[in-house]
């Protein structure tokens, strides 16, 4: 049995999408119990009124908030007893397998960050996501915003742990395809430092196939895309934008008259289609990487059903034993790396 802790008061409308986003998973997947943790009497109230599934939850009392708009330090300084970190604090236990909260993520990022610590070899955690792309291939993108300057080793971290995710996850499908994200493909491109991490990443035991560019997210030809929280961040964001944007665009062309409202009845099937594919609830969920333990950050502003994703998200990690493999395999890449800059040193010397 899988058991997930829920910070169940976190996001913007705290218990009224926790709940009802809680009890909708429990009802897809029976190996799992959720230890929701909060206001004790709020969560019995929301879960009695919405009928729960009592054998499969507890309740695990916390006493404060993290606000939304709350400055991380401050939270960790004050709010020892919040939601959030009693919810991390049951994974550092060992009382549940992953964490998922739909709070600050500032605050959620220093919390687990300071609760787990990183692991052995990782300097900072990073903010992972799948992405839909081409014949509903996924693509991981990281770092996508905890993380604005990194250094080459960081960046070569992310690509590490990145590359590990994806092959717990997905082991019949060989060693995941890693790319770093520049202007163009061509190694002479890009800033100093994603040089010095492109000759980096090329002497390391990654499968690395080199720079891409943005459109190789969604063109299933890489598995794992490796840029600094900066970049990552803003194309993040640009995607849930060009979303958006042509949902809107599209409804507007069909609204132009007569003859495009036919149209649209006829192309109905298809739109919903396309609509279903791309619905962002689908892909609720970032992963924190590089922590000695799974927390999964849903979107603040999400509903009942991309909250139910996000715990999907941290479900399936924990029932690929997904940390464990990624700190065997993190060992075994950093100690390789460490070999080749040794004796990159050695014959750096041997000729001066």
């Amino acid at each position: 049995m899988i058991t997930l802790a829920v910070d169940a008061m976190g996001g913007d409308a705290g218990l009224a999408v926790t709940v009802p986003g809680a009890l909708s998973f429990l009802r897809q997947q029976s190996g799992v119990s959720l230890l929701m943790v909060g206001d004790e009497t709020q969560i019995r109230q929301a879960l009695h009124g919405a009928g729960a599934l009592a054998d499969r939850i507890r309740i695990i009392p916390a006493t404060q908030v993290v606000e939304m708009d709350e400055q991380p330090q401050l939270a960790l300084k004050n709010k020892k007893d919040s939601s959030m970190r009693v919810a991390i604090n049951q994974v550092k236990d060992g009382l549940a397998q992953a964490a998922v909260s739909a709070g600050n993520t500032g605050a959620l990022m220093a919390t687990a960050r300071f609760v787990l610590k990183t692991i052995q070899g990782i300097e900072r955690p990073a903010i992972a996501k799948f992405i839909p792309s081409k014949d509903s291939h996924m693509t991981l993108v990281l770092d996508l915003g905890a993380n604005v300057d990194c250094t080459p080793e960081q960046l070569v971290q992310f690509a590490v742990i990145g590359s590990e995710l994806v092959h717990a996850l997905y082991p019949e499908k060989g060693s995941p395809r890693v790319g770093l994200l520049n202007v163009g493909t061509e190694d002479i491109k890009g800033t100093d430092t994603v040089k010095q991490t492109f000759k980096l990443l090329q002497s390391s035991k990654l499968n690395f196939i080199g720079n891409v560019e943005g459109g190789s997210i969604f063109d299933g030809e890489v598995d794992v895309v490796v840029a600094d929280g900066f970049v990552g961040n803003i194309v993040l964001k640009t995607i849930e934008g060009t979303v958006r944007f042509m949902g809107t665009a599209i409804k507007q062309e069909f609204q132009t008259s007569l003859l495009t409202k036919l149209g649209a009845l006829a192309a109905m099937p298809a739109l919903k289609g396309f609509k279903n594919k791309l619905d962002p609830r689908k892909f609720n969920g970032a992963i924190f990487l590089g922590l000695r333990g799974v927390v999964v950050k849903s979107h603040g502003g999400t509903d009942a059903v991309g909250f139910s994703y996000a715990l999907e998200e941290a479900f399936h990690e924990a029932k690929a034993d997904s940390l464990a493999r990624i700190q065997e395999g993190v060992a075994g890449q950093l100690a390789f790396l460490a070999e080749k800059k040794l004796e990159s040193e050695q014959a750096a010397i041997n000729i001066d």
